[in-house]
């Protein structure tokens, strides 16, 4: 081994350049969705669904017998179908999902917001399943000088497969890297004020532009086994809270404004009503008209565009109904932007904030 002579003053300095510190004031927010596969080909689709599937934080099921009933017959099938599905509702125009461009763009609508320049806030984006990943824009971050990150899982009310697999990823992340930025993890937010503002007007702009009047508002959630909930998660617990908080705001009742699930998997019970069920029995009880909205989603998304706008209209009124309308979701709104900026804000108390 062979050492550098130090110049006369600089005995025991050392001669390499260390790696430049950690800006004190910046830090780093980082958006997470739960993910999107790169295109709706076989191959993209079939590796999405296998890095998403084979989350235990998903599927809680010993790997010795559920992987290999993913990787057989599940994943040699399941693709052709989810892959239709994502054809039907893909940006063509940016060749990417609906997800991915939507969640892009609540980034880049915080930085205008907060530019990094005045603010020493660096707002990035990530999916938990798929590109870009969070250990990738983790890294970004702290490559640009982030001492702090605050971590933002884009699901408004907790559960194992959700909230904390986006933690997860990170944690592991974090696991690999010699220099850990401080870390702060944005909890759910199932009932904030600003959050149920946001999609109360979103609700009523919505419902103002149709030319009729829905005679039921349904809000849909995404399922969760019911063994889940038994297990302690605390889904069912937050959605409650979501519609006893949108009733009150919007003023209806949970007769006007019943709550259901969707997206159930396998044949094991999952959180009830069923949407599906539920709207199809609606017809035959005098309801021909309705409208859908999806309040456990910030971003519209194959779950929402494609089983709520497509499958779940086809099926209402080939029942009988007549009208059907489902409501966007946040997207990339104005409304967006602020209630996201509120508990953003939040979470900076005791660090900075973009304005303090």
């Amino acid at each position: 081994m062979s050492y550098i002579e130090c110049p006369p003053g600089q005995a025991g300095k050392p001669s390499w350049s260390e790696p430049a510190p950690a800006q004190a004031g910046r830090i780093g927010v980082l958006l997470v969705n739960l993910g999107t596969p790169d295109g709706t080909g076989y191959w993209a689709i079939r590796r999405y669904l296998s890095e998403f599937l084979s989350d235990r934080r998903v599927i809680e099921a010993s790997p010795l017998w559920w992987q290999p009933l993913l990787q057989g017959v599940i994943l040699s099938r399941r693709p052709f179908r989810t892959g239709a599905a994502y054809r039907e509702i893909w940006n063509r125009e940016k060749d990417e999902s609906p997800l991915r461009s939507f969640t892009r763009a609540q980034a880049e609508n915080l930085r205008a917001l907060w530019p990094e320049e005045s603010t020493g806030v660096v707002v990035d984006w990530a999916m938990r399943y798929g590109q870009p990943s969070v250990a990738e824009r983790l890294q970004g971050l702290v490559d640009q000088g982030c001492g702090r990150v605050l971590l933002v899982p884009l699901y408004p009310q907790y559960s194992a497969t959700t909230t904390a697999t986006v933690n997860d990823a990170a944690f592991r992340a974090l696991m690999r890297m010699r220099r850990q930025p401080a870390i702060r993890t944005l909890p759910s937010f199932p009932d904030h004020p600003a959050y149920i503002r946001a999609m109360a007007e979103r609700i009523r702009a919505s419902l103002q532009q149709l030319g009729w009047e829905p005679e039921l508002l349904i809000g849909s959630f995404h399922g969760l086994p019911r063994r889940y909930v038994e297990a302690g998660d605390p889904y069912m617990r937050e959605c409650k809270r979501t519609m006893v908080a949108l009733r009150q705001e919007l003023g209806l009742d949970a007769e006007r404004f019943p709550m259901t699930f969707q997206s159930r998997f396998g044949r094991e019970p999952w959180l009830e009503p069923y949407t599906d069920d539920y709207v199809a029995s609606l017809p035959a009880r005098g309801i021909r008209r309705i409208a859908v909205v999806a309040p456990g989603f910030l971003s519209d998304c194959v779950e929402t565009l494609e089983e709520l706008g497509s499958e779940l209209r086809e099926e209402f009124l080939g029942v009988g109904g007549t009208r059907f309308h489902l409501l966007p979701c946040l997207n990339d709104s104005a409304g967006a932007t602020s209630f996201l900026a509120t508990l953003v804000q939040e979470e900076l108390a005791g660090w900075s904030s973009p304005h303090g």
